[in-house]
């Protein structure tokens, strides 16, 4: 189903520690499992920089409870420690050059759209993607 708007470009993490290189494939595993039909992100950036394509960029996905109508969700590979588990941004020069290169040509598709993290919205108890995006989105000239 399509989106009849897009009001958000939302980062994620894929809470997995930084040793393992997942993608895609591997995380529509996982959410097929739990019953979704498809993979929840329009994109996933992973360790090496690579960006794979989730859900159709223009598709209504399924990775912020009750803002999924009106987003488009991006999620970076990583986010937690490799031996504690907790939260950390270990995020790759790779990964943040394809975010930033990735969340500008989704900004220009959806102008309207503002740049948030998952942790940003309400009701949302996660570390999710790991780091203020507000700031950074806001550093790199895109709309909060």
């Amino acid at each position: 189903m399509s989106r009849k708007s897009t009001k958000h470009i939302v980062i994620h993490c894929s809470a997995t520690r930084a040793i393992q290189d997942i993608g895609a494939k591997e995380i529509r595993s996982w959410h097929k499992a739990k019953g979704w039909r498809d993979i929840g992100y329009q994109f996933v950036i992973r360790r090496n920089g690579t960006v794979e394509k989730g859900r159709g960029v223009d598709e209504i996905g399924s990775h912020v409870q009750g803002y999924n109508a009106a987003s488009v969700g991006i999620c970076l590979v990583g986010g937690l420690n490799n031996d504690t588990y907790a939260p950390e941004a270990n995020y790759t020069p790779a990964q943040w050059s394809a975010l930033k290169t990735l969340v500008a040509a989704m900004v220009k598709k959806y102008p309207a759209a503002k740049v948030l993290g998952h942790r940003d919205f309400p009701k949302v108890a996660k570390a999710c993607p790991c780091f203020d995006a507000k700031p950074w989105a806001a550093k790199n000239g895109f709309p909060v």
